[in-house]
């Protein structure tokens, strides 16, 4: 049995094509109404029509019949860890947080995925196809992410997703404070950790300006790295549970001049929604976890809703390789506290795609967007629902009729 389901990989690439069409799926396009009795048209990995009763054109490589079942953009994890805490769980592979000191800008996620983490293939059956992969938070600065898709390949090149802009993942509060708090120089209080970060910056602007003398200092990947986030070339995105430690870290970033594309995690957002939406972030956070830790005793259920209504964008994240599975059921969470169907699909959606730049390109079904694809057996939110097809710019990345629930290979 295991040897027959290993031989589906190549089945499975050979059913790969440049053109595809999806008959009479009703769509849910995030970007507008529902569209019944659809057919979606792909060509050269970009969606190329949208619309009811659109004509299949001949010649075409792959038709599937998606009657009764849900078509909607592929879901996008904006804080993930798959790759570098490679699952499961195993100890050897734990290398998402570079803790050798607080500030370690000048280290990439993407040096440290794993490609062929089992949970992918799973993350993949839960219709995801983007995620953005994040350093841990042991860091006030942890390092570069990478944004990747889901697509199976033995190498990461194979995976990034080429227009996404760079991240940075930073952190404040218990995380940093808790892990150098022993430290002779610590950060061992949240003042530490905002001093810190000013002067992080601070002394990166330093360097540019030595970097002019007769005789300039080493040239610094760290350094250059900040450099970036303070000329706004990459995307800041920061482990943030408390509204104060909100608040204080747009103290720091407002000094500088650096935006904040996300606050993660984000639990006591809904106390300073407005002050969130006036700095121009969003936000990822979970629906209904919180309580683990001292920070995160404030959390309510209502917080995404009350976020979203204020115009912010809204992410509902995983932080983990299991929740990642069922994203669309996290989602479907936030129903009970009365957003709206359309809402809470944008946040595994559009929102994500808002908070990482790559909106352009992903998050609806529209035409000329990248084909990334999740096929569902009801509506998504639909706590019986299934993923039965997944696509990335057209191409098969998980059937559930060829491959049932994934094994933990790649």
């Amino acid at each position: 049995m295991g040897s027959d389901r290993m031989m589906l990989l190549p089945l499975l690439g050979a059913a790969f094509a440049s053109d595809l069409a999806i008959q009479h799926a009703t769509v849910l396009p995030i970007s507008g109404p529902p569209i019944a009795d659809a057919t979606v048209l792909v060509t050269d990995g970009r969606i190329e029509a949208v619309g009811a009763g659109l004509p299949v054109p001949p010649g075409t490589a792959m038709v599937i019949d998606a009657t009764g079942r849900f078509l909607t953009p592929g879901l996008i994890d904006v804080h993930s860890h798959m790759g570098v805490y490679a699952w499961p769980n195993a100890g050897a592979h734990s290398d998402g947080n570079e803790a050798t000191d607080p500030l370690t800008p000048q280290v990439w996620a993407g040096d440290s995925i794993r490609v062929h983490d089992p949970a992918m293939s799973r993350a993949r059956a839960g219709g995801v196809t983007t995620i953005q992969v994040l350093p841990g938070s042991a860091n006030l600065v942890g390092g570069r992410s990478a944004v990747i898709k889901l697509r199976q390949s033995r190498t990461l090149d194979g995976m990034l997703f080429a227009q996404a802009p760079a991240g940075i993942k930073m952190a404040c509060g218990e995380n940093p404070k808790r892990v150098y708090g022993s430290d002779i120089d610590g950060p061992s209080t949240r003042m530490g950790n905002l001093a810190s970060m000013r002067a992080a910056f601070q002394g990166a602007l330093d360097y540019r300006e030595a970097r002019k003398r007769r005789e300039p200092p080493p040239w610094d990947e760290g350094q250059e790295v900040l450099l970036d986030v303070l000329a706004g070339k990459i995307r800041v995105h920061v482990h943030c549970y408390r509204h104060d430690d909100i608040e204080g870290v747009y103290r720091v970033m407002d000094e500088f001049g650096v935006k904040v594309a996300s606050i993660q995690h984000a639990l006591e957002a809904y106390k300073v929604r407005d002050l969130i939406a006036a700095h121009g972030s969003g936000i990822a956070t979970w629906p209904d976890w919180w309580g683990f830790k001292m920070e995160a005793y404030d959390g309510i259920p209502e917080n995404a809703v009350l976020v979203k209504a204020t115009g912010v964008p809204v992410a509902i994240h995983s932080d983990s390789a299991d929740t990642v599975q069922r994203l669309y059921t996290e989602a479907a969470k936030l129903l009970a506290t009365g957003m709206s169907e359309e809402d809470a699909l944008e946040t595994i959606t559009l929102d994500p795609a808002r908070i990482l730049g790559i909106d352009r390109f992903v998050g609806s079904v529209e035409v000329g967007k990248h084909a990334d694809l999740a096929l569902f057996s009801k509506h998504p939110l639909d706590v019986t629902t299934v993923v039965d097809q997944t696509w990335i710019e057209g191409e098969t990345v998980f059937s559930r009729e060829a491959e049932g629930t994934p094994y933990a290979w790649p």
